[in-house]
Parts: structure tokens; sequence; C-alpha cells
């Protein structure tokens, strides 16, 4: 698709979570139009077996999980970005425990939300030098999920859907603060669909029969290639800041990527001034 190849050439990406699944499809994609891709990414090891594929990458470390490594990153990064694909993220499906990351945050918030949110904090000016277009990658669990102001982080009830649902609507809402403050940079949403045959595999795995997870793979599930070009059509199309891309299929569960309407867990504006003073804190 046209999104696809568009020319990059002479430009920075960065992308996070790009060691595998959607990610590297994003990555592979953004390299194929000659872009300089940064891997972002929590495994070196692993980053540099993929950036071994992927002619003109480089490995970063990145633990969006940890905000040391989040701010080590900004410090080190001294160039410009004129893309950034913020995809990185977790869902642990099936597991009831609420896991803490070490600065103390529910891991699916540290880790899909305010780590994403301060690295962009962190690298304002480099993104602001490459007049960036910035994608987010929020999730059509966003569309059922609302922020619970009194229980953000699931200390009074929590579920894995539940937590993942509101880091997303998190993240987007942060994404649609930054369109409105950084009218310099281009900024949108996305979402890559149902992709069961990439991280949450493993959870689907755990809690559902294998003849269901073939069936839902087979009939509900985006492949990674086709989830990754609603992020590229995020970066590429020719549209106002604050645009939101997905699956125009069946539910937004996979199809060609088209712009939506933001849900309705997006559209409130003080929300999103609530959320980005959330990184201050």
């Amino acid at each position: 698709m046209a999104c696809m190849t568009a020319d990059f050439a002479g430009r920075t990406a960065l992308v996070t979570g790009a060691t595998g699944g959607i990610g590297l499809e994003i990555a592979r994609a953004l390299a194929g139009g000659g872009a300089r891709v940064i891997l972002a990414c929590r495994d070196r090891a692993k980053g540099e077996k993929v950036s071994a594929g992927i002619p003109g990458s480089m490995v970063a470390d990145l633990d969006l999980a940890r905000l040391d490594s989040v701010r080590a990153f900004a410090r080190a990064l001294d160039e410009p970005i004129h893309l950034c694909v913020l995809n990185a993220g977790i869902v642990l499906l099936g597991d009831r425990v609420r896991h803490m990351t070490v600065d103390g945050y529910e891991r699916h918030w540290q880790t899909n939300f305010l780590g994403h949110a301060a690295l962009v904090r962190g690298i304002l000016p480099q993104l602001r030098a490459g007049n960036a277009r910035v994608a987010l990658q929020c999730s059509v669990e966003a569309a059922l999920a609302h922020l619970n102001w009194d229980d953000l982080q699931g200390e009074r009830r929590y579920g894995p859907f539940r937590a993942y649902g509101q880091s997303k609507v998190a993240l987007g809402l942060f994404g649609l603060e930054l369109a409105r403050r950084e009218p310099a940079l281009h900024v949108a949403l996305c979402h890559p669909g149902i992709a069961p045959d990439t991280a949450i595999a493993p959870a689907l795995r755990a809690m559902l029969p294998a003849s269901l997870v073939q069936w839902v793979t087979r009939h509900l599930g985006n492949p990674p290639a086709q989830a990754a070009l609603p992020a590229m059509m995020a970066v590429t199309a020719d549209a106002a800041s604050g645009t939101f891309y997905g699956p125009g299929g069946f539910l937004q569960f996979w199809g060609a990527p088209r712009q939506l309407r933001l849900y309705r867990s997006l559209r409130d504006e003080a929300a999103a001034r609530r959320v980005w003073a959330l990184v201050d804190e």
C-alpha cells in the first residue's frame, strides 16, 4: 500500500517495541522507505539481532518500565527525530497478579502510558528540531475503557483488561494533548486491530483452548504486516494533527487502514489536560 512505501530518505525514525511483531514491521517499512531507524528496546541482544536485518538501523537501550532508563535515553539522544512511533506495550491477559515496576507504578500503566509520556516530554527538543510526525499506538480496547480517576492503577480493583484499557486511554489522551500543545509537530493516534499472533499470543494460549486460539488467529486477527499499516498511515497521511487511524474491517479488528472517529473515552479535553499533568507528578 502507498502508506507503506513513502520516501523517508534523509529522515531519522524512532520506534519503540521494534524487536518483534507489529513494531518490527513498522521498523522494516520505515527503513524500506530510506529512513535511518533507531530501535529503542529493552533487550539489547534481541535488538542487535533485529538490527542486523534492517539496513541503516541502530539499537538504543530503553526500558519503559524504568524511568531512569527513559531519562538516560533522552539525555543520550542528540539528533533531530523526524518520525516517532510509540508502539511498545504489554498486556498481561490471564494474569490476575498486580505487577509493579521499580518506580512503584502498576506495570501496564508505566509501560504503556507513563514511560512513553516521559519519553516524549524528555525528547521534545529533538522532536521539534525534526518537525516530527509522532504516532501513538492506542488499542481497540480504548473504545470500551475509561479512566477511573480514583483508581488509575488498580489499587482498589485490579484486572489485566481494565489495567491495559486505562493505560491505552491515558496514552491516547496524552497524544491528543501533545497535538494541542505542540502545533509544530504532527501527532496522530492509531491502533493495529487484533493481532493474536504477536505478543498477545502467549496470553491467549494460556486462557483459551488451542482450537479457539487458532480460530481467532485465522478469522479475527490482523497479521503483523497488516497490523502495522495504521501506524504507517499515521506518519504519512496528509491530515490534521490529532487524527486517529485503525483497521476498517469488522469491529475494527482487521482490514485496510482508514481514518476513524475518536472513541468517546478520547474526546474529553479536560481529561487530556489532567493526563498531561500526571507526567509532572
